[in-house]
């Protein structure tokens, strides 16, 4: 696969690179519905991508991917651009890409598109949720890069970015929120690359704002008004502010076919809302973090284990089941060929805490099963 960011010293005469994959693949829940209607089993969890980089010179290089999936009510293969760049390297030390670039966002954000690169079927969810892909892979800005070597103490990666994410309405969406936008994202990470050949760790952040346009059901509209709850000449959509700042602390270790991670990360969002009654306004902090680890037994055969943890707010982190969720996953990838891979996943799931209401008949997240269980398998095809 080709990875955002690899150079080559070819130049204009290099050829045009092309990669691409096809994945589908299947979910079945003992309890409540993840991801899609899984109580019942899923085949809706398929995704198709194609990519494309040049070198144009020694320095220029130009990429794209062109994707589309179906995760439950998610993407319904709808297709579109999900990162192109221009990338110009000065020196080692300093360059800059334009576009719609990838967020260097914990160790694995720029890798959560390419099933390939990694054993598990699902990355950690706390840190890397699959249902925020759309505004979480990519920013559409420019960002500045470099390595800076440190002699005998490793070197330093750093990367800084700005900009802003777009987002696609839907028609069912445009109903309840006809309107997002980002102002503002601004980001950088920093990696230190130890003396330890394979050991490394650093930091990421990220500060953002959505403001979007609210639409409250007319009937919850009318019951608050007659309640005394809302002004008469209340009007619909309504605007409502949601700052929020993301961190996360990385470490990896890779010797041989051995991987070993583990990310802590704290995400604070402030929400404001001129009508509390429908959005409460909030300040939460979540805390979040996994334990990852992965062994190439033999060339086709790799296990994984994992264990990830959700706290959706560390004032209040366990009294009641929707505010925590804890998952302990371990996976068998089977590589057939070099163009070909199957995956088996399986987890124990403790809380609610990142479950979705609207997939569950819209029943509150803290009535549903506490204890479950979740089973995928994933085929993929690349080149």
């Amino acid at each position: 696969m080709c990875l955002l960011g690899s150079r080559s010293s070819r130049g204009a005469d290099s050829p045009v690179e092309v990669h691409g994959f096809v994945s589908q693949g299947a979910i079945k829940s003992t309890a409540n519905n993840y991801l899609a209607d899984s109580k019942r089993g899923s085949f809706e969890f398929s995704e198709v991508g194609i990519n494309f980089t040049k070198s144009m010179t020694d320095e220029l290089r130009v990429g794209m991917q062109l994707y589309m999936r179906d995760l439950g009510p998610v993407g319904n293969y709808t297709p579109h651009f999900d990162w192109f760049y221009l990338d110009y390297r000065f020196w080692d030390w300093l360059g800059i890409r334009a576009g719609r670039t990838k967020l260097p966002f914990g160790l694995y954000n720029e890798n959560s598109d390419i099933d390939s690169a990694r054993v598990p079927i699902l990355l950690p969810q706390s840190v890397y949720p699959i249902t925020s892909r759309d505004y979480l892979l990519a920013q559409t800005g420019v960002e500045v890069y470099g390595r800076v070597p440190l002699d005998a103490a490793g070197s330093l990666e750093y990367r800084a970015y700005g900009g802003t994410i777009y987002f696609d309405i839907t028609p069912a969406q445009a109903a309840t929120i006809p309107r997002v936008n980002v102002p503002y994202l601004i980001g950088g990470r920093l990696m230190w690359q130890t003396p330890l050949e394979g050991l490394q760790a650093g930091g990421s952040l990220q500060a953002l704002r959505l403001d979007l346009d609210y639409s409250p059901p007319a009937a919850l509209i009318a019951n608050l008004q007659m309640a005394g709850q809302l002004p008469a000449n209340y009007r619909a959509p309504f605007g409502v502010k949601l700052p929020a700042v993301l961190a996360v602390g990385s470490v990896e270790y890779q010797a041989g076919d051995l991987l070993v991670a583990a990310e802590y990360s704290r995400w604070h969002v402030i929400t404001e809302s001129p009508y509390p009654v429908i959005v409460p306004n909030s300040d939460v902090v979540s805390e979040r973090g996994y334990v990852m680890t992965s062994y190439r037994v033999l060339p086709w055969l790799s296990p994984g284990v994992y264990y990830s943890v959700l706290f959706k707010n560390v004032d209040n982190r366990t009294a009641t089941r929707d505010l925590y969720q804890h998952d302990v996953a371990a996976t068998l990838r089977f590589d057939l060929n070099d163009h070909w891979l199957v995956k088996l996943e399986g987890h124990y799931l403790n809380g609610t805490g990142a479950l979705s209401s609207g997939l569950n008949d819209n029943k509150p997240t803290g009535t549903l099963t506490k204890d479950w269980g979740l089973f995928l398998v994933k085929t993929t095809a690349y080149f």
